[in-house]
């Protein structure tokens, strides 16, 4: 072997050598894996990281999100000073903390018009905010013009611009800051008063201090809801299929029966 070696060039034998070097360290790595796989032993599975503990380490939620977790939650009263769809006072109130750029957001607040609409007269359906910024750099202040379109017209103007927006929007920020004047005027709101009241920012404060709410009554993305129903606050976390919503609150009118 060592007359092979000898009879090649320089630049043949150092080829030679790499290749072998190659497959020797090609052959242990073989046996390695081979001996642990036989010992029975398991390799570890790609790293996943989780979002980092900041403000806005939210996530938007698919509609395979857990439903109704064992722990009840507390959320902050429900008043007439909220953007209410029904009756303040019926036995079944769902609090709906959304974000208008959120993809599942758009998909479930048609599921929630369905719902509200199947469980008129024993349900209230209750919208308030909570924009992922890090996520939607937009919708923050897409969350202030539906609050402009309240005080401009009242409860029924919220609600019909929110539709409007979710109906325009393709989310995920895809929806121009010029489209909501457009929004405002096809309202039936003025558009010089909408604008003014955008510009000042006197809604900001609410929108945050809604996010923080929905944070501090355990939501971790969006949609996050909470079913008011006998006493009891349950929480749903997700775009979650209407057949399992209405198993919910028919739960809870069958509970209240009782």
């Amino acid at each position: 072997m060592n007359e092979f070696f000898k009879n090649m060039n320089p630049k043949t034998a150092f080829i030679a050598g790499v290749v072998g070097g190659i497959m020797a360290v090609c052959t242990v790595g073989f046996i390695v894996l081979l001996s642990q796989f036989v010992n029975g032993k398991t390799f570890p599975k790609s790293a996943v990281f989780a979002p980092s503990a900041q403000k806005n380490a939210v996530v938007d939620q698919p509609t395979d999100a857990a439903a109704n977790p064992a722990a009840p939650v507390s959320v902050a009263a429900v008043t007439d000073k909220d953007h209410i769809r029904g009756d303040v006072n019926a036995s079944i109130v769902v609090v709906e903390y959304s974000d208008t750029e959120c993809p599942f957001c758009k998909q479930f607040h048609a599921t929630m018009e369905q719902l509200y609409q199947n469980n008129k007269g024993t349900m209230a359906w209750v919208y308030r905010h909570f924009p992922l910024a890090s996520l939607h750099s937009k919708a923050p202040h897409e969350a202030e013009a539906t609050e402009c379109a309240g005080e401009l017209g009242g409860n029924d103007k919220f609600w019909a611009y929110l539709d409007e927006m979710f109906n325009r929007t393709g989310s995920n920020n895809s929806l121009p800051e010029t489209e909501l004047p457009k929004i405002a005027t096809a309202v039936g709101l003025n558009e010089k008063a909408f604008n003014d009241c955008l510009a000042s920012g006197r809604y900001t404060q609410k929108v945050q201090s809604q996010y923080d709410e929905a944070v501090a009554a355990g939501g971790s993305g969006t949609p996050y809801s909470v079913i008011i129903a006998n006493g009891q606050n349950t929480p749903v976390n997700g775009a979650v299929p209407l057949a399992q919503l209405q198993t919910i609150i028919d739960s809870a009118k069958a509970a209240g029966q009782k």
